[in-house]
């Protein structure tokens, strides 16, 4: 009984091909014997995406190409180096789109330039999309480079080689630039919150000052029945009742205040 291979039958390649192939993809490498190469590589990854779809690239010893998926000629490799580059560009606008939504969400607060920071969910949505793309295309740019060593006088292999650098280094630059983002992002929220526990410490400090001076003259004044004669008695009713309470909010004001001014001294 014959193996099942996923290089199409009608392929002239090599029986070592379709021996060291199995029924799964794999990982990305490329195979050469007798003047054949043969590529395996992937598709542009999704999130969370377990198993990697692929695509076979043939080359016959005289510089014919042919694929699994896109036809035959070099222009095959190129439409699935393409596939990469919209990928990569469409994380980068979603990156552009992202920082753009935080911005305008900062200028609303009336927040400065560099009080700016970005939304944490909007950069963990893109260390998702990013982190496999960004290692697919690692492991593409090897397999090309492997392949041009072994067939150093094709000029497409060279330039699919270039291409497929320049696109590691884009979903580099997009994953580090997503990756710095969310940690300051982090950081910043850190040092607010930090601020924010200090702040209130401080407060609660104050008022304990304050609640510690007057509790003794309190208790004393409850145990002992202190209770001065002032007059107000025998005024008319609402009266008295409103002055203590206009009283209380000015004292109460005042205590705010007080409370508050360490903490604007300590910015």
């Amino acid at each position: 009984m014959q193996k099942k291979s996923l290089i199409p039958a009608t392929w002239t390649v090599p029986e070592i091909f379709r021996d060291r192939l199995g029924r799964r993809i794999g990982r990305q490498r490329m195979m050469i014997a007798d003047g054949h190469l043969l590529l395996v590589l992937h598709a542009p990854p999704l999130p969370d995406e377990e198993n990697r779809d692929g695509c076979l690239f043939w080359r016959d010893p005289n510089g014919e190409w042919k694929s699994s998926e896109h036809g035959g000629g070099p222009n095959a490799v190129r439409k699935h180096l393409a596939r990469f580059e919209d990928a990569v560009d469409k994380l980068d606008q979603l990156e552009a789109v992202s920082e753009g939504d935080a911005l305008s969400s900062a200028k609303e607060h009336h927040y400065d330039g560099a009080d700016f920071v970005g939304r944490a969910d909007d950069y963990f949505v893109l260390l998702e999309s990013l982190l496999p793309l960004h290692r697919t295309t690692a492991h593409l740019h090897q397999v090309l480079q492997e392949a041009r060593k072994a067939i150093p006088g094709d000029r497409d292999l060279i330039n699919f080689r270039d291409l497929a650098y320049e696109l590691e280094r884009q979903a580099q630059l997009l994953y580090t630039g997503a990756k710095n983002a969310l940690e300051f992002d982090i950081a910043r929220r850190t040092e607010q919150h930090a601020k924010a526990s200090h702040k209130m410490a401080t407060s609660a400090h104050r008022l304990n000052l304050l609640v510690g001076f007057f509790f003794p003259i309190a208790t004393l004044s409850a145990v002992f029945g202190v209770n001065m004669v002032h007059g107000f008695e025998t005024k008319s009713h609402p009266l008295p009742f409103l002055a203590m309470v206009c009283a209380g909010l000015l004292i109460g004001f005042c205590l705010t205040m007080f409370l508050k001014r360490p903490e604007a001294e300590s910015e």
